[in-house]
């Protein structure tokens, strides 16, 4: 825990003193260089928490907590991820063609408030690069022994009356090293994206996957937060038709009440501010069906982890929470946890 603790003292401090996507790339480049090599990596298990196994989609977790997409959006740092003790992680969202994402500034900290706001727009290698880079990984005998998500979006340059086509190429090129994949429908920097939400774009989409899912890899659904009870409604029985494996609620919200006006930017907001409504939503699905939740948004500390699983969620992912917390985070949940 000492160990652990570390990283709230002296690193973050010294990564709060850099622009938030310079920091972000730093860490993800060490992190890259330690999942090359075996000392390093042995190092790092030094912050792992004790072992809470649970099985879920027919897959072990070593714990419950999971690193949301997003924060490796190209695969570049998976053994090291393992070696900090996560119980999962998602990478991602990887899109069928690579594409720089959103231009910068497009990340912002609010410390205060426990909070980032985010309009990366999916910035990544494209499915083709990182499935190479995946290939590497298992070949070079490195593979982490925890489940890996893919979550994969649509390419913004491709019509949203051609998505499911964008989501099957990424499919294809990926399942093979995926343990679970995520079709993210809900980010808010994709313009457009969020309607894939809707029925019949949602029913499309899940049936052409369906179709190609010979081996029936476990398919998830990530939803927004911002959506109202008739589109959560439509949302669980298309999910519920095409046997989706679980939900991951939720992405980033596009409301913004509690950062200061003058602050604001254009964006997905995450952290503390998206724990309410992104919890409620948790419950709301748990109380409308059996299809297993992933809990994500607003998970800062050991409380907002119990509040999520009693709330309904089997698994957790952090991002936000630890950007700020760190691998204290980890500890400080796996503690508290049953």
């Amino acid at each position: 825990m000492k160990a652990a603790k570390a990283y709230e003292k002296f690193v973050r401090p010294l990564l709060f003193l850099l622009e938030p996507e310079t920091a972000h790339d730093l860490t993800l480049r060490a992190l890259e260089i330690i999942s090359r090599r075996n000392l390093l990596q042995a190092e790092l298990q030094r912050f792992r928490p004790a072992p809470k196994p649970i099985t879920l989609f027919g897959l072990t977790f070593p714990n419950p907590i999971g690193l949301a997409a997003g924060f490796d959006k190209n695969g570049v740092a998976i053994p090291a991820w393992a070696a900090l003790g996560f119980g999962f992680v998602e990478i991602g969202t990887v899109t069928a063609r690579p594409q720089p994402g959103n231009p910068k500034p497009r990340i912002f900290r609010f410390p205060e408030l426990d909070a980032l706001i985010n309009r990366l727009g999916f910035n990544n290698d494209g499915a083709d690069v990182v499935s190479n880079r995946l290939r590497h990984w298992q070949e070079s005998g490195r593979w982490p022994k925890i489940p890996v998500g893919i979550n994969i979006g649509k390419s913004k340059t491709t019509p949203l009356d051609q998505a499911p086509a964008d989501y099957l190429h990424s499919f294809r090129r990926l399942r093979r090293f995926a343990d679970y994949i995520v079709l993210n429908v809900s980010s808010p920097n994709t313009p457009g994206l969020r309607s894939l939400q809707e029925r019949e774009s949602l029913s499309i989409l899940l049936r052409a996957i369906s179709e190609e899912n010979r081996t029936n890899k476990p398919i998830l659904v990530k939803i927004a937060p911002d959506l109202v009870p008739d589109d959560l409604d439509e949302i669980i029985s298309v999910c519920a038709e095409y046997r989706v494996a679980g939900i991951i609620a939720t992405n980033t919200t596009t409301e913004h009440r509690s950062i200061p006006p003058d602050q604001d930017q254009t964006g997905g907001l995450s952290g503390a501010p998206l724990f309410e409504k992104s919890t409620a939503l948790v419950r709301e699905i748990t109380d409308r069906t059996v299809i297993p939740v992933i809990a994500s948004g607003g998970i800062m500390d050991a409380e907002s982890a119990r509040a999520k699983i009693e709330a309904g969620a089997k698994l957790l992912q952090v991002y936000t929470g630890y950007i700020f917390r760190g691998p204290t985070l980890l500890h400080e949940i796996c503690e508290a946890l049953p």
